[in-house]
């Protein structure tokens, strides 16, 4: 059995994509931040209307309304099933399948969030996430939905800049690959991870001061530069 959440869902184009469902604790965080501009926003129209006397009130009930009904519906539908909560933890909500959740399954999901809350501070809300390998709660069951963490995007491999050498001797096309991918990853290591790992190599570095700068010019003699 798999001892984690993830889950992989194929596209019709026969794409796998592996999807990762998040926790109560970031979806806590997120509910935390739009909870806290929600309130922002009250004062705000508090202090505006507070001189209209009963219409004002009406006005303030009104955007009371649907701040707490529509807030998070058009959120999720205008920018990509994120609230700015969830944009700022990192989730998105969408359909099991990972597509672009539809104005149906948002409103559903969002109307049921008082069911959710009950008996006290999202309970059965709270109850069912715990239960759910998806982390569902209830309105996310109804409406077909899942909370999920946004891919990270990958950062592009930098080109290799050293000069070229030929190597002292004959490599594998493994380890031509391998030189290559070092070169490529010089940005992401540390001075220090380089020439670990540029000792690995034994021979192939042996009696040079800067073994890692080494391997890089030997990669750029494997790829013509």
């Amino acid at each position: 059995m798999r001892i984690d959440t993830t889950y992989t869902v194929q596209t019709p184009e026969g794409i796998e994509l592996e999807l990762s469902p998040a926790g109560p604790v970031p979806r806590m965080w997120a509910w935390l931040i739009d909870l806290l501009i929600r309130i922002a926003v009250y004062f705000v129209l508090i202090f505006t209307v507070a001189y209209l006397g009963s219409t004002g009130f009406g006005i303030f009930a009104i955007a009371m309304f649907l701040m707490e009904w529509f807030y998070p519906v058009w959120f999720e539908l205008r920018h990509h099933g994120q609230t700015p909560g969830k944009k700022y933890m990192d989730l998105y909500v969408a359909h099991l399948d990972a597509s672009p959740i539809s104005p149906a399954a948002s409103v559903v999901r969002n109307l049921l969030r008082v069911v959710d809350f009950m008996p006290f501070f999202y309970g059965f809300g709270l109850i069912s996430i715990l239960l759910n390998r998806r982390f569902q709660r209830l309105g996310d069951l109804a409406a077909n939905t899942v909370v999920l963490y946004k891919p990270e995007a990958t950062r592009p491999l930098q080109p290799n800049q050293a000069a070229a050498v030929m190597p002292p001797m004959s490599l594998t096309l493994a380890e031509q690959q391998a030189l290559i991918l070092f070169a490529q990853r010089e940005k992401t290591l540390t001075q220090e991870r380089q020439e670990e790992l540029a000792e690995l190599t034994g021979p192939l570095v042996e009696g040079q001061a800067e073994k890692a700068h080494w391997l890089r010019r030997i990669a750029s003699w494997i790829t013509g530069q």
